[in-house]
C-alpha cells in the first residue's frame, strides 16, 4: 500500500514539474517564442492560416501564455491529481 502511494506522489511530482520543461524544450519560454524551435513553427503556421497573426485563445497563444507565466493554481491541482491517479495505476 505505501509503494501504491509512493507511486501516485510521484506521477503528481512528474506531472506538474514536466510541464515547463516540456514547454521550455519546444520554445515557449518566459522570454516569448524562441527563434527556430517547435513553438515558433507552430506560431507561424498559426499565423498564415489565421491571415496573419495568432488568434487569442488557440493553441499557440495558450502554450505561450503558459510558457510566460505558469499555470494557475487550480491547473497545476488537476495536473497533480491526473498524474497522481496514473502514477498509482502504473504503480499497481
Amino acid at each position: 500500500m505505501i509503494q501504491l502511494g509512493a507511486a501516485a506522489v510521484i506521477g503528481g511530482v512528474v506531472a506538474v514539474g514536466a510541464v515547463p520543461l516540456v514547454l521550455g524544450a519546444m520554445g515557449f519560454t518566459g522570454a516569448g517564442i524562441a527563434a527556430s524551435s517547435v513553438a515558433a513553427n507552430m506560431m507561424s503556421a498559426a499565423a498564415v492560416a489565421n491571415g496573419g497573426g495568432v488568434a487569442a485563445g488557440s493553441l499557440v497563444a495558450t502554450l505561450q501564455s503558459v510558457g510566460a507565466a505558469g499555470l494557475s493554481t487550480s491547473a497545476n491541482v488537476l495536473l497533480a491529481s491526473t498524474g497522481s491517479v496514473l502514477g498509482a495505476w502504473l504503480g499497481r
